[in-house]
């Protein structure tokens, strides 16, 4: 399947998600969500955003140091910034972060190393976030199935285990798949287990991860559930793993199915979750609004270029 084929699958998942809900619950649930944001809700996500933001660009941070192509933290920052705002307006959920990774490359003059830098930074939030929610399912009551811990934690096994494969002693040779051993094997000793290196990615992805968990939970109480936070941790949990799922639309598709799914398991009603999981989306998008004047101004950089030029 070609790359274009395979983003026109994923936002067909997601449109036909968005679809099965509106069909089966109809519109009043995301209607709902919407009306429930106010002006302190979006402030507060705003401000946890910020707080969320610059970890993961600290992180980014301590992940290219590593790797020998070092962004100082400001820079780090808005180009975070402006990497979450087209990972959720653009389907597919990853152009911002190749957006990231070539500007970065390109600045320091290795396209190849500044790409292998982002997706190593995200991989480990991701390992990160699986680790967390596994524990939290596991640590406290919910109605989830008995098989979806068992997933996360045989994929965190998984991803620790072929870690630990190519931290191991590369392979000598000069082919293609030996060089590329040698390449993951370096970046994982320097950019990820280094001791000056990992405790750092740890803590600030496990405040990435908080982050994201008390925007959802914000997002619930915005929308009316008044379920204690004991019970409604493994459902943000699980709405937060779907988000990582590459078929969304703008960030809706699978966000809502797992919420409506999630909270209709907990008895908490399906239309409860997509209302929930509507104001995420609202309050992820306030979180984020400081990328939109870095847009903007890139865009009238590169518009005056060629008149700057031309009267050179």
């Amino acid at each position: 399947m070609t790359r274009r084929a395979w983003g026109v699958v994923r936002w067909l998942v997601g449109a036909a998600i968005v679809a099965v809900l509106v069909w089966r619950l109809g519109t009043g649930p995301f209607l709902a969500g919407v009306r429930a944001v106010d002006a302190r809700s979006l402030a507060l996500a705003a401000g946890i955003g910020f707080v969320t933001t610059v970890c993961a660009a600290w992180r980014w941070r301590l992940v290219a140091r590593g790797l020998g192509v070092a962004v100082p933290l400001r820079a780090a920052t808005a180009a975070y910034y402006r990497s979450q705002l087209l990972n959720t307006v653009i389907p597919g959920g990853v152009v911002g972060d190749v957006d990231r990774a070539v500007r970065h490359g390109s600045a320091v003059g290795d396209v190849g190393r500044g790409l292998r830098a982002v997706a190593w930074e995200r991989s480990a939030g991701q390992f990160v976030q699986l680790g967390l929610g596994l524990a939290v399912l596991l640590l406290l009551p919910s109605r989830v199935p008995t098989w979806l811990p068992l997933v996360v934690a045989g994929v965190l096994i998984g991803t620790l285990g072929g870690g630990l494969l190519l931290s191991g002693r590369p392979p000598r040779g000069a082919s293609r798949a030996a060089r590329a051993f040698r390449a993951a094997a370096s970046d994982i000793r320097h950019g990820l287990l280094a001791p000056r290196v990992g405790p750092g990615i740890a803590l600030a992805s496990a405040v990435v991860v908080t982050g994201h968990v008390a925007t959802l939970l914000l997002a619930a109480r915005t929308a009316g559930a008044i379920s204690p936070i004991l019970q409604l941790l493994p459902l943000a949990v699980l709405v937060l793993l779907a988000t990582a799922v590459p078929t969304h639309i703008g960030g809706w598709g699978p966000r809502e199915g797992a919420a409506a799914w999630a909270f209709g398991a907990a008895g908490l009603g399906a239309a409860q979750g997509v209302s929930v999981a509507t104001v995420y989306g609202l309050l992820s998008l306030a979180a984020i609004s400081p990328a939109a004047p870095l847009l903007i101004a890139a865009w009238l950089r590169r518009g005056r270029r060629p008149i700057d030029g031309a009267s050179s």
